[in-house]
């Protein structure tokens, strides 16, 4: 029985051997993040296969724009995840039951903005990005349910990020393979059954993420042993608000990066045409998969460093570094195998249209070896977020991101263009992504090595 409570409790990461406590936190958590990744990839797969690849294609356009919207909870789970870790590792119970509270208010708050803002400019952005007209509704609509119903998907995402600052990767878990299980038996009820499109798969979602929301909140005010929640800690509190921004806000800034260089190639991505753009959701969403690994990693390393920095425990940090970037290069190069060798088995899970079978499994041999690049982005990254450097990270995003991949990947289409691609190569999109990947492990390298994590770890609390 007590091995059943600390295998779903809390995880102290500042005792035991790092690696061990590495592996024990991130094996649930990538389930966990693999789970996550079906949400998109059912949809896509269930809209590809019955709706066509215009559907498919509206599905993944919405990506860039849905994520922008979610800036605001992405700071906010990256922030509180950060503060959770370092106050549990430091046995700060008060600090910690106000940062949990302040936290959930904060989110309630930011959903409330995306449900008013979303619908209004989900259409302009639309048209902004040359959206092809076959593609067009359907992706307005899609957006427009997933934006609305968002308070799950909110109240999931910084929860879970609590739940995982405090050591628990396994609630989440459960709870997330529990919605995504009714998300595939909701969108074929309503794609299906009731005929729905992109619209089906997106109230489906909805639906499903709220389920793991309450799940995930129903866990949260159960851990008596760990957190006391009460109405006086959910009221904001200035100091620990100011604190979650400070750290939350780079990375949320650093997600806005992505997510404008996303819109922007996206726009370039449309140009090729609706096959291209279907192309390019395909590749992305076994992209998804092929990167959970390495994303799993990176929150690993900032659980752990945040624990260990709270409790001053340096030298453990140094032992789980080396760990932890060690174990992330093995496993990305064993998946880079497997997507090289059976690359065309799954593209063909989600269109059976050979053109785009073709040009996906040619686009995901050209981003194959950035897999292993990302890892050691990942995996220093987290490191120094756990450490609360959160700037540095959002630095190499910016200029991997907008001063490296967006010039190229324009670039290259332009430089390519010819009687028979006057819009250029589409292989511009996957070789400036590429570029970027490895550029940004050369720089985190770099910084990390530059050391400003160090001094800030330093630091009180």
């Amino acid at each position: 029985m007590n091995r059943f409570k600390k295998f779903f409790g809390a995880q102290d990461m500042t005792v035991g051997k790092p690696l061990s406590n590495l592996v024990a936190f991130s094996v649930p958590l990538l389930i966990g993040n693999l789970a996550q990744q079906m949400y998109n990839t059912v949809d896509s797969i269930i809209v590809g296969q019955y709706c066509g690849d215009s559907a498919l294609a509206a599905v993944g356009t919405s990506g860039p724009i849905l994520n922008l919207l979610l800036l605001l909870f992405m700071g906010i789970s990256t922030g509180a995840g950060i503060l959770v870790s370092q106050y549990f590792g430091a046995h700060k119970q008060k600090e910690l039951n106000t940062t949990i509270g302040t936290c959930l208010t904060l989110t309630f708050i930011a959903g409330v903005i995306i449900m008013v803002i979303g619908p209004i400019i989900i259409e302009p952005l639309m048209t902004l990005l040359d959206t092809p007209p076959d593609v067009f509704d359907m992706a307005v609509d899609y957006l427009t349910i997933v934006t609305v119903g968002i308070m799950g998907s909110a109240y999931y995402n910084i929860v879970s990020g609590i739940l995982r600052g405090l050591g628990d990767s396994v609630s989440p878990l459960i709870f997330l393979i529990v919605a995504c299980v009714l998300n595939i038996f909701l969108d074929l009820f309503f794609v299906v059954r009731c005929g729905m499109s992109a619209d089906g798969v997106a109230l489906a979602t909805v639906l499903a993420q709220l389920i793991s929301a309450c799940l995930c909140l129903w866990r949260l005010t159960h851990m008596k042993s760990v957190i006391q929640l009460t109405r006086k800690s959910l009221i904001p509190d200035g100091r620990i608000t100011k604190k979650t921004i400070h750290l939350g806000l780079p990375s949320g800034l650093t997600q806005m990066i992505f997510s404008m260089a996303a819109i922007v190639v996206q726009a370039l991505t449309n140009s090729f045409g609706t096959s291209v753009i279907a192309c390019a959701i395909v590749v992305m969403r076994v992209d998804g998969f092929a990167m959970m690994p390495n994303f799993t990693f990176g929150m690993a390393m900032t659980t752990f460093v945040g624990q260990n920095v709270g409790a001053g425990r340096m030298d453990r940090v140094k032992e789980g570094v080396k760990e932890g970037v060690r174990a992330g290069l093995i496993v990305a190069v064993i998946l880079v195998a497997a997507i090289l060798i059976f690359g065309e088995n799954l593209m063909r899970m989600f269109t059976s249209t050979e053109e785009v079978v073709r040009l996906g499994v040619h686009m995901m041999r050209i981003l194959a070896i950035g897999y292993i690049a990302m890892a050691v982005t990942q995996s220093l990254s987290g490191v120094m977020r756990g450490a609360g450097d959160t700037i540095t990270p959002m630095i190499v995003s910016f200029l991997t991101t907008i001063v490296i991949r967006v010039p190229l990947a324009y670039g290259i289409a332009y430089f390519t263009r010819s009687e028979a691609l006057p819009g250029g190569s589409p292989d511009s999109i996957f070789i400036s992504l590429l570029i970027s990947w490895v550029m940004g492990a050369v720089l985190t390298t770099l910084f990390y090595r530059r050391g400003k994590w160090r001094r800030l770890a330093g630091e009180k609390i």
